[in-house]
């Protein structure tokens, strides 16, 4: 027997949840071959078998957290599948090959036996993990009555805790419709009978949501806006995306500029560059740009790698394929590991302002908004219409002084509204 462990991850990963197991036991694996998938903080990973031969057990659930190193399933290395006559064999013809030779009975006795219909009896079980049957013998539920969301129809552990939850919920509801019409207080789980929902949130999503407190409780967090005139680069994009398109077979989008208009401004202001470990400041030397994207299950942040040596049509290609592997839910950990600063764009959802929140143990993190329309004052006497963009900077207070922070946008600024100026300092 051989056994399937936890491979190590990352060395900031210790532990994931099992999110599906890929092989069910009695099937057959080959060496290398892919098994289950594990949800970690960061990206969803696959563990292979180190060993060939056929699942004996698995060790854990859907759902159950695990962590590096821990068994979590049996692999038979002498094994053979199960084949379907195997599988399709009636249980007399099973029960008879497998138990010891009966005593002799009188001929009325055996017959009552076989008129016990133990055949009816196995084909109306039904098929559940050990957790399952476990705890339904332990609440006194009936297997039968349980629905399951698995496409094979198998009844897990999740799915008898739901079921008895809602079935809890309607008694209590039926038990008290006239009390609760008299305003009398309902618990809060019960929503005053209203239809819910009850989902577990994915270890992705509760890691975001505790490291967007975590920064919010040990930075000094601060927020400064400005905004920018888009008309510079709007008209460069517009006379030059055709030729950019056939040349470097990409489009030439907003997030290019504003990653050279970021990498040089950084420069100016390397403060915004670093980050606190314990009581010394870390300032970086390099120019690794976080871009924000948002996927189904939560927002990610891969890593533009060493952005101030790569070209327009270098950031663009690598924006394009990293967003498109966040949203196939192919990031790797490489991608994701790192980074100096981010920047995350609200206003390809419509966002006109918003206060961004710090990607830790990042110091920086830059709020692209949506282009829109404004009149804007040339001089004293003259207006006109405007693509305007606000921008917003959040920063910890805690190494980046309000100065920096505000020269930083004003040079932001500068250079997007004089995008030939990117050539030079970008």
């Amino acid at each position: 027997m051989a056994e399937i462990k936890v491979p190590e991850l990352a060395e900031s990963i210790t532990e994931g949840t099992i999110a599906e197991w890929l092989k069910q036991p009695g099937e057959q694996i080959e060496k290398g071959e892919n098994i289950a998938e594990l949800e970690t903080d960061k990206v969803n990973v696959e563990i292979a078998s180190e060993e060939g031969g056929v699942i004996k057990e698995l060790l854990k659930e859907p759902g159950d957290v695990v962590e590096v190193g821990e068994v979590i399933a049996i692999v038979d290395e002498s094994g053979e599948a199960s084949t379907p006559a195997a599988a399709e064999k009636k249980p007399e013809e099973a029960t008879a090959e497998s138990a010891p030779a009966p005593e002799e009975k009188p001929a009325a006795q055996s017959s009552e036996k076989e008129e016990a219909a133990p055949q009816a009896e196995e084909s109306e079980r039904p098929v559940a993990s050990p957790s399952a049957r476990k705890l339904a013998r332990e609440k006194g539920l009936d297997l039968t009555q349980v629905p399951t969301r698995d496409p094979l129809g198998r009844v897990r552990k999740e799915d008898v805790e739901n079921y008895e939850t809602n079935k809890a919920a309607a008694a209590k509801s039926a038990d008290k419709p006239a009390e609760s019409k008299k305003g009398t207080p309902v618990s809060k789980d019960e929503f005053a009978g209203k239809p819910v929902i009850r989902e577990r949130m994915s270890r992705r999503r509760q890691t975001i949501a505790n490291r967007l407190v975590d920064v919010q409780q040990t930075a000094a967090m601060l927020t400064t806006f400005n905004e920018i005139d888009m008309t510079a680069v709007m008209d460069v994009r517009k006379r030059r995306k055709e030729s950019f398109q056939e040349m470097h077979d990409v489009r030439l989008g907003f997030m290019s500029f504003f990653t050279k208009a970021v990498i040089a401004a950084l420069k100016q202001f390397p403060l915004l560059n670093a980050e606190i470990q314990g009581n010394e400041l870390i300032k970086k030397q390099f120019y690794d740009i976080g871009m924000a994207v948002s996927t189904d299950d939560g927002l990610v942040v891969p890593v533009v790698r060493d952005a101030d040596r790569k070209s327009f049509a270098e950031l663009e290609q690598e924006v394009v394929n990293l967003s498109k592997k966040a949203r196939d839910n192919k990031l790797t950990l490489n991608d994701l590991q790192g980074g100096s600063f981010t920047i995350t764009n609200g206003g390809v959802f419509g966002s006109l302002l918003s206060t961004p929140i710090l990607n830790g143990p990042q110091v920086g993190i830059l709020g692209m908004h949506k282009i829109q329309w404004r009149p804007v004052a040339i001089d004293q006497e003259k207006m006109e219409n405007r693509p305007m963009m606000y921008v917003a900077l959040s920063y910890d207070h805690r190494i980046v002084d309000g100065k920096e922070a505000v020269s930083f946008l004003v040079k932001l600024k500068e250079l997007l509204e004089d995008p030939e100026s990117l050539l030079l300092e970008g």
